[in-house]
């Protein structure tokens, strides 16, 4: 090989490529390529990963083909909860890696339906370029849902899609896909770590933060039909409130002092439930759902023995690149139903999830993460029912 043009070092050096094989092919050339043309190319590539870098922060050019209407909105049920503090960066990130407005943020602080329905509509009469909600409900989203789609505008449900009775699902909407924890079969996950924590059965409790809602219902009615008859199993309501919850897990647990486990179903109740147990004097099995910041602390000292985590920030992230390209395709790439996840934390495997990210919710920057080193393993290889 002669020698190498210094354009062509200078833009590899740029690029990061060091000893790899796109470097020594670049370097080669294909016989349709002169060093001058590579040379160019790689100046381009510089130019190309600058313009992308300019993308991620919003300002840079979308490549891919002009889509007339941009506005997506999402509409969620407890829109200040800061579980969803991972979402609403998903959701940005993949507005801003597309180029796109991001999309607006609606709903209810309370889990109020009719307040939900009500931002569904404005998406309507505003023409939506699509529409992602949490449906928590199993028939109060039909209309509203099938009103967008007639309207010409997809829909897409994220983080929940309806209650399951028997395990059979209630849909209820004309939806054209799911992105979100399966979470009928997540709650049967739960129920085979509380038999695992709690063997042979007894009095258990399973905090609820909204009792019947589409979201955390079915995690209840998935543990409790692995649980079986040997547990008395007590669901208490605990509200949506976060100092409200704290208070109606420590009455009852207060009241309960045999109870041999205490669990929760929702991430507020979860991570209220170390304190609690703490304020009523109890040392018993605990477990729940997902990432706050308690939960993981609590986690790393093993007041808590599990978690269930179901990647909020996918919930963001991939409504919006798949309404997107659905738009682009002129329909042609439907929406797939996704599973984002459920992947089992404890005290031995939660170190990864302190570090303060984006993707928890516990920082804005955006940085990259550097994953453990070693064997991968498979979350999912462990929790099957």
């Amino acid at each position: 090989m002669g020698k190498v043009h210094p354009k062509v070092d200078e833009a590899i050096e740029t690029l990061n490529m060091g000893d790899s094989p796109t470097r020594r092919r670049l370097l080669q050339g294909t016989g349709l390529v002169s060093a001058a043309g590579a040379a160019s190319a790689l100046l381009a590539a510089c130019s190309s990963s600058s313009s992308t870098a300019a993308a991620a922060g919003g300002g840079g050019k979308n490549p891919f083909p002009a889509v007339p209407n941009q506005k997506y909105y999402f509409v969620n049920h407890v829109t200040t909860n800061q579980f969803f503090t991972p979402t609403q960066y998903g959701l940005a990130d993949a507005a801003a890696l597309l180029g796109i407005p991001k999309p607006v943020w609606s709903g209810s602080t309370d889990s109020a339906v009719n307040e939900m329905i009500s931002a569904i509509n404005t998406g309507v009469s505003a023409k939506a370029a699509g529409i992602a909600y949490c449906g928590i409900d199993p028939h109060a989203f039909t209309t509203p849902v099938q009103n967008a789609m007639n309207a010409g505008i997809p829909v897409i449900s994220y983080n929940a899609d309806g209650i399951y009775t028997n395990g059979v699902p209630e849909i209820g909407s004309n939806r054209l896909a799911y992105v979100g924890q399966a979470l009928y079969i997540s709650g049967q996950v739960m129920g085979s770590q509380i038999k695992t924590l709690v063997p042979g059965g007894g009095e258990i409790v399973i905090f609820i933060a909204t009792p019947g809602t589409g979201n955390i219902q079915p995690r209840f009615d998935g543990a409790k039909s692995v649980l079986g008859s040997s547990y008395q199993v007590s669901e208490i309501a605990t509200g949506t409130v976060d100092s409200a919850e704290l208070s109606a897990e420590k009455a009852f647990l207060l009241g309960h002092k045999s109870i041999k486990g205490a669990f929760a179903v929702d991430s507020g109740s979860t991570a209220n439930l170390s304190a609690a147990l703490k304020g009523a004097g109890l040392t018993i099995p605990a477990g729940g759902f997902d990432t706050d910041p308690r939960t993981l602390s609590a986690l790393s000292d093993g007041s808590l023995k599990f978690s269930i985590f179901q990647d909020p920030y996918l919930q963001g992230f991939l409504p919006t690149l798949y309404l997107y390209l659905y738009n682009l395709s002129g329909g042609q790439l439907a929406p797939p139903n996704t599973d984002t996840g459920l992947t089992v934390l404890t005290p031995g495997n939660v170190g990864q999830f302190t570090k303060n990210s984006r993707y928890q919710g516990g920082s804005s920057a955006q940085a990259y993460l550097p994953r453990p080193s070693g064997a991968i393993n498979n979350p999912m290889a462990t929790t099957s029912t």
